[in-house]
């Protein structure tokens, strides 16, 4: 992984059988089998929902639109992740004035 990920090679990997929108894949990661399987289900959840409000969608396109609306919806929670750690940053710097 980029950006201060784990090292993939340092953990055992978990290998896990998976149906997303009616493909099935084999995940192989470092993460718990139920973790891995949660992730898998969030993604199959996400396309059906995409593919109801969008039906004319072919399965590349709705796989694009639900990675880059999963994207999205990560980066403002990493977004409201930082600005609060900061907040918690600032205001446990200013305890010692107590």
């Amino acid at each position: 992984m980029r950006n201060g990920g784990s090292r993939l090679t340092d953990e055992p990997k978990t290998r896990v059988s998976v149906r997303i929108y009616g493909q099935d894949y084999t995940i192989v990661g470092t993460e718990s089998p139920a973790h891995i399987r949660l992730v898998a289900a969030f993604v199959d959840d996400k396309m059906h929902e995409f593919s109801e409000r969008n039906p004319v969608l072919d399965v590349p396109k709705l796989a694009v639109l639900t990675a880059v609306n999963i994207a999205n919806e990560y980066l403002k929670l990493k977004e409201e992740y930082d600005r609060l750690a900061a907040k918690l940053r600032r205001e446990k710097g200013g305890e010692d004035d107590d």
